[in-house]
């Protein structure tokens, strides 16, 4: 019996040896240790022999499988390393071959309306300005009039950064306000577009790294009225459409008055979900630069005034698109962005 064992072996030693690729091992692995193969064959047979023979055919099958499947590896990994050295060679390369095709992504459905405000900015005269994303307290609060115990502080749920309290990811573009005043001088007209973050509650309207656009315009002469038609003109531009507008009293530290601009809901006339029924759509915050961030920047409230807007471009794209959760734009689910 043991006889019969190793001529078997040898049998499947010889074919595995002159084989020439991975197709041709599967067809002896499964020729040998398959489940209608030689080893399974020997295992079927033990009940019908005689007890004393049971036990050492059982063992001469395992036996036999597992060095089966030995050779098998062995020979494989030999295939491998040839066709590697046959690699490293060039042989069988062909230059004039065209390269694989390459699947080409999308861009993000931020990024598409991120440059497109871009572009409409650009056309009225703005730059396109950035900043750190990474800031300092005293841009990012104190110098554009937040004193360390304003109580609109509280408002931010702020990333910080070290122990002192001095460096913190940015909560809103706006610190850029004071970059620029500092290193250009008026006449200015700029946005800036960037990431921010704040560590609040996810839900379908909070996440914790969104984008807005910074608008500021600082010149002689600068009126409310200046900003009312510059957010018109570009919501005419964006939304192909006339859209009513209207501004409420609203507080920020760094202007003075400052408003909320609303606009009536491109969706509906009557009220939907996307505007609560109101036929209303909180669309940014603005007003007129406080004298007291002109100062900071260098510039002299006495002679020049300006305007300064934010808003949140990922709720101008849920708009544009109809969307009604901010966590999928961060949540890189190829299903929702495939569709853009």
């Amino acid at each position: 019996m043991q006889d019969d064992y190793q001529k078997t072996l040898e049998e499947a030693q010889t074919k595995i040896g002159a084989c020439a690729d991975a197709t041709g091992l599967k067809a002896i692995e499964r020729e040998y240790t398959g489940k209608d193969g030689v080893v399974q064959a020997l295992l079927a047979s033990i009940p019908s022999l005689p007890p004393e023979e049971r036990r050492g055919v059982g063992q001469g099958a395992n036996q036999l499988k597992q060095a089966v499947l030995e050779a098998l590896a062995g020979r494989e990994s030999e295939l491998a390393q040839v066709s590697l050295a046959a690699e490293r060679k060039g042989e069988g390369y062909d230059p004039t071959l065209p390269p694989a095709a390459v699947q080409r992504g999308s861009l993000h459905p931020v990024t598409m309306v991120m440059r497109e405000v871009e572009d409409l900015f650009q056309s009225m005269g703005y730059s396109v300005l950035d900043g750190p994303e990474v800031e300092l307290d005293y841009y990012n609060f104190e110098a554009l009039n937040f004193p360390p115990d304003h109580p609109a502080r509280e408002e931010y749920d702020t990333f910080w950064c070290d122990r002192e309290g001095k460096l913190l990811l940015r909560t809103h573009t706006s610190p850029v306000q004071i970059r620029t005043l500092e290193r250009l001088k008026p006449p200015i007209r700029a946005i800036v577009p960037g990431r921010v973050f704040r560590h609040e509650e996810l839900d379908a309207s909070h996440e914790h790294t969104f984008h807005q656009v910074e608008g500021l315009v600082v010149d002689e002469g600068v009126t409310v009225g200046h900003l009312t038609g510059t957010l018109k003109s570009f919501l005419r531009e964006l939304f192909q459409r006339d859209l009513d507008v209207r501004l409420r009293p609203g507080y920020f530290p760094f202007v003075e008055p400052g408003f909320e601009f609303d606009i009536r809901c491109p969706f509906c006339e009557d009220g939907c979900r996307v505007c609560s029924k109101t036929t209303w759509v909180e669309f940014c915050g603005c007003g007129m630069v406080h004298p007291n961030v002109l100062r900071a920047g260098d510039v002299d409230p006495e002679k020049y005034t300006g305007f300064a807007f934010g808003f949140g471009l990922d709720r101008l794209v849920m708009l544009r698109y109809g969307i009604d959760d901010i966590r999928h734009f961060m949540g890189g689910d190829l299903r929702f962005l495939e569709q853009f």
